[in-house]
């Protein structure tokens, strides 16, 4: 939805749906979340990606946000989780609007303070952990992911297809979990995990299993992204495709 641009029944009727089936998704654990007993990264981050690419990144943010809201009643959903959906889905929004500068930004922004949060910081303790979150940056300032995206607006190509769906997904669904990770400074220290030695084991530990987590997540929303995608458009319901369409911007 662009700014002044008013909503139609569609666009609710995607953002409804969508809501409710982020919701859902809010309650089956995929990975556990080292430090949280009791908590896991649900199946609602592969839905967040393709929520915001689909309805963009102001509805997305509605849907992810109101999604999130009731998956705080699933026992496995937690704060993290709750702040990276919004994040994904935000910036796989603004991905597919184009607006890679602001993403750039505000994805280096996120990284930074994460990082060089005070004493526990990744930066501080262990800075290897960040290698894959730096691919992710670079990936999205490449020139490359933005002659991509023109690929998206031609959804019979599927040998172009997939790759973008690959590239905005893995991009947009590492942005929320440098989010979710500083929720989880914030949320953890010092109260809950004062030891900066805990802070140091954990991120040695989940160095090389957030990767695997993210590609896992990645591949399964490029998958199931690009065939929702194809079928809304081509029953004319994507909100972002359908305006620019109509204003002669593609």
């Amino acid at each position: 939805m662009r700014k002044g641009k008013k909503l139609t029944a569609k666009d609710v009727a995607l953002t409804v749906c969508f809501t409710a089936l982020y919701a859902n998704f809010c309650f089956w654990p995929a990975f556990p979340i080292i430090g949280l007993q009791s908590k896991a990264i649900t199946l609602a981050a592969i839905m967040a990606p393709i929520i915001g690419i689909i309805l963009g990144p102001y509805l997305g943010m509605v849907s992810t946000l109101l999604g999130g809201t009731i998956g705080f009643f699933a026992c496995h959903f937690s704060p993290p989780s709750f702040v990276s959906g919004i994040v994904a889905a935000v910036f796989a929004g603004m991905i597919y609007m184009g607006k890679r500068s602001i993403c750039a930004f505000t994805y280096f922004s996120l990284l930074f303070f994460f990082g060089f949060y005070p004493f526990i910081g990744p930066v501080w303790l262990y800075p290897p952990f960040m290698w894959f979150q730096i691919i992710g940056f670079l990936i999205l300032v490449l020139p490359l992911q933005s002659m991509d995206l023109k690929n998206i607006r031609n959804p019979d190509d599927n040998l172009r297809l997939l790759p973008t769906f690959f590239a905005v997904s893995l991009t947009s669904t590492l942005a929320g979990q440098i989010a979710g990770s500083l929720t989880f400074e914030l949320i953890s220290w010092p109260i809950f995990m004062a030891d900066v030695n805990a802070w140091t084991t954990a991120w040695q530990v989940i160095t090389w299993i957030y990767p695997i987590e993210r590609i896992i997540i990645t591949l399964s929303a490029t998958f199931i992204g690009a065939f929702l995608y194809k079928v809304l458009m081509f029953a004319n319901l994507m909100p972002l495709f359908n305006r620019e369409r109509h204003h002669g911007t593609i």
